[in-house]
């Protein structure tokens, strides 16, 4: 009967982070249209004050994504943890299906480069790994925002400094 609510439970987690997807694809289109159409709207009407509102935009956006990033990343250790202990479970007796989906992300490798063997060891906790201190800085996330900002920025100092023929 436990092993029955781990399953479900790791299954709620699945649907959970996927609900997350949605919402990071959500804010990441609104962001990548709200800050090119700052650009492209700041040469239309030749104002270079646009440039860095298209700048601010994406990385309010950015910041956005890198919360909900991280908040999502809070529940891949509860689906380390199920997939750590129905794999216990199977190397003890029986041989039922274990899902290993986020565990393979991690591990996965080094077992086919035969570095690992055997088991998976227990999760580690994410306040220790720089992936979820630095959330906001997987390639994942920082694009295409990263690209808007800086661009943004170049554009509005070119304007300041008269290279764009753009008024202030």
């Amino acid at each position: 009967m436990q092993d029955d609510s781990l399953i479900k439970e790791y299954y709620t987690i699945i649907d959970i982070v996927k609900e997350f997807d949605k919402n990071l694809l959500t804010v990441k289109g609104w962001g990548v249209t709200l800050s090119l159409a700052g650009l492209g709207i700041g040469f239309q009407y030749q104002h270079s004050g646009l440039f860095i509102v298209a700048a601010i935009s994406s990385l309010s956006f950015w910041a956005i994504e890198g919360v909900i990033k991280r908040h999502q990343m809070r529940y891949y250790v509860r689906m380390r943890e199920i997939e750590f202990l129905r794999s216990r479970k199977e190397s003890d007796a029986d041989s039922s299906f274990s899902p290993l989906m986020d565990w393979s992300w991690h591990l996965a490798p080094k077992y086919f480069e035969g570095k690992l063997k055997g088991y998976p060891s227990p999760p580690e906790r994410y306040s220790s790994t720089p992936s979820y201190r630095l959330a906001w800085m997987l390639p994942h996330v920082f694009l295409p925002h990263l690209i808007t900002v800086v661009a943004g920025c170049i554009l509005f100092l070119l304007s300041i400094i008269g290279k764009l023929n753009i008024p202030l």
